[in-house]
């Protein structure tokens, strides 16, 4: 059990990657908070975990909001008594397309979610992790952050901002003992991949994309599971700053 003991919350917790890392790390003996804004679905993930002998709470949250991160810090502490872990997972999409086809109210939408969701829950959360001593604390960035590719302009700029973030929280935080890695995954196979795509995802579509990918496949939830696990384990305690590329080798 390589996380027995310790208190995770994974935001955008209720599908896709984050599902996956919630899961992961209530297996690994995490008691985890499944934290989204489809409560529904946040708490049918929580219940699949419990129906394992996990420990799991659903938490109703938008994180872009303030108020919303602040309950769902002080939720977690009243049905847990720690926060050891944070995975900043809800994730925004930009369908793919030209750039000025993007109104201003989504590229708000955009950096709300992508990027000031990091910000809130930083602010929220660092006082208690600096009360227990450490911690660590893991973005969702991707490989649209570190290898732009056209149609995602807006989307590759918030994940940019994360990757960078990510190396500035780190540097910061050292001394403290709390650590801050981001994971960057090519697309996979989740409810956002029709947007990187431009709209339905067709089989012509998909091949001319893993044809990028030199391991010849798309990330699965799985790849972010077990990537996630690592870096939020003991086993990395001595890794900060890092950007992890889960991407098949798409970004060599």
């Amino acid at each position: 059990m390589r996380l027995k003991g310790k208190t995770a919350i994974v935001t955008g917790g209720a599908s896709g990657f984050g599902e996956a890392i919630a899961q992961r790390f209530a297996a690994e003996g995490a008691s985890v908070v499944v934290a989204d804004i489809d409560e529904a679905k946040a708490v049918a993930v929580a219940d699949a975990i419990a129906a394992k002998s996990g420990q799991a709470h659903a938490a109703l949250c938008d994180v872009t909001v303030s108020g919303d991160i602040a309950r769902l810090v002080d939720e977690t502490l009243s049905t847990f008594g720690a926060i050891d872990i944070v995975v900043n997972n809800a994730a925004m999409p930009q369908v793919n397309g030209p750039m000025l086809d993007t109104d201003e109210e989504t590229f708000d939408r955009i950096f709300s979610v992508n990027v000031k969701s990091i910000y809130l829950m930083t602010r929220h959360v660092l006082p208690v992790m600096r009360q227990i001593g450490g911690g660590a604390i893991i973005n969702t960035a991707s490989t649209a952050g570190l290898r732009p590719r056209p149609g995602l302009a807006w989307y590759n700029a918030s994940k940019g901002a994360v990757v960078t973030l990510t190396k500035s929280m780190a540097i910061e935080l050292a001394p403290e003992r709390i650590r801050v890695n981001a994971l960057c995954p090519v697309a996979g196979e989740t409810p956002m991949l029709a947007a990187f795509m431009g709209g339905a995802v067709t089989n012509e579509m998909q091949e001319k994309f893993i044809a990028t990918i030199p391991m010849g496949r798309l990330s699965t939830p799985r790849d972010m599971a077990n990537a996630a696990l690592w870096l939020a384990s003991d086993e990395a305690d001595f890794i900060t700053g890092v950007c992890l590329e889960v991407d098949g080798g798409r970004c060599i």
